[in-house]
């Protein structure tokens, strides 16, 4: 890339030089005025959205172009996952400030593209438009057989609720990105805590999320190995906006209710000696963006789970009272009613 190259701007490429160097990152089938997309005999197609917008999801302090081009196709991915669809593509609603460099779109293009690349789909198209703030409006496309659609309405009572990963590990590190956490972690913390244990493991976990889709294909291979599977059908939503919130969410459309057990939240390691307890507990339960799974699942699919997914556990279970709670089984204190109104929200104030 020569120098003069590097240092254009999208206004000064123009619309369709931008577009034609945006095509070397998409399918074959760029081009027309839409894409014609296959599915597989059998399959349904699944559709969600997702939009970034700089100020409110992505800054150039916490999200390097390539991380932010990974984190946007990877958030969408989750979505799919969540659904228990394979992913077939995705398209691209972008809006960018007439300053904005390409060598900057052009990065968050390959970001894209290695998430992609890893976790499969293609880029199908999409539309570029100026506008004071950069955003990037995403359509993601999967399929998947109807009767294994994952749903949030299907949790039943007496099941056990699973979570396929830590969380809070997102949270911490966006603090380390914003500098909240400057002397927390120091070198008392660090020899205390597993090598394994470092500042780059809570970046990663904000930068680079990973789609649950191992999570998916082994309750794929456990439904396939029991007999009344069709019985069993699991609950499950992504955990975008909180753990808490994504067992409320499921809860409240299957008309269950849910006790978590403080002993079993699932909290990353190190983060109770970098924090607190009181601060870890909340970071896991509504500081989001870790984007694992919730499952209901019967018990002995549960324990199974476990068993075959490595990093999974179980978190507590659901119940005929509607209540959702955190049952404090460490102190012997109160429950705690978990509330919506603690995790993030658009419009709150």
């Amino acid at each position: 890339m020569s120098g003069s190259t590097a240092r254009s701007t999208i206004a000064e490429l123009g619309e369709h030089e931008v577009l034609r160097r945006l095509h070397r990152f998409c399918g074959a089938m760029v081009g027309d005025d839409g894409a014609l997309q296959a599915l597989p005999p059998g399959e349904q197609l699944v559709v969600t959205t997702d939009v970034l917008v700089d100020g409110v999801h992505f800054c150039d302090r916490t999200l390097p172009p390539l991380d932010l081009g990974w984190r946007a196709a990877a958030v969408n991915l989750s979505d799919l996952a969540a659904m228990g669809a394979k992913p077939l593509g995705l398209t691209i609603g972008l809006t960018l400030p007439a300053h904005t460099s390409w060598p900057w779109l052009e990065t968050v293009y390959q970001g894209l593209t290695d998430c992609l690349g890893q976790y499969g789909g293609a880029i199908l198209g999409g539309d570029l438009c100026r506008g004071d703030h950069r955003s990037l409006a995403i359509t993601a496309l999967g399929s998947v057989q109807p009767h294994q659609a994952l749903y949030r309405h299907r949790a039943q009572p007496g099941q056990v609720l699973v979570t396929t990963g830590v969380h809070g590990a997102s949270r911490a590190g966006l603090a380390l990105l914003l500098g909240e956490l400057d002397g927390a972690l120091d070198e008392t913390w660090e020899q205390s805590n597993p090598s394994s244990i470092t500042r780059q493991t809570w970046i990663t976990a904000h930068q680079r999320p990973i789609p649950q889709f191992e999570a998916i294909a082994t309750l794929r291979r456990l439904h396939t190995q029991t007999e009344n599977a069709p019985a069993d059908a699991p609950a499950c939503m992504d955990t975008s906006d909180g753990l808490a919130d994504a067992v409320i969410q499921i809860c409240r459309q299957s008309q269950v209710g849910a006790t978590l057990l403080r002993s079993q939240l699932p909290i990353p390691p190190g983060l109770v000696d970098a924090v607190g307890t009181t601060t870890a507990a909340q970071w896991t339960l509504y500081g989001g963006e870790d984007f694992e799974l919730v499952l209901s699942l019967s018990p002995a699919m549960a324990e199974a789970f476990v068993q075959q997914h490595p990093g999974s556990q179980i978190i507590g279970h659901t119940t005929r009272a509607h209540q959702i709670r955190l049952r404090d089984d460490l102190t012997q204190g109160p429950d705690v009613a978990l509330d919506q109104g603690q995790g993030y929200q658009h419009f709150g104030e």
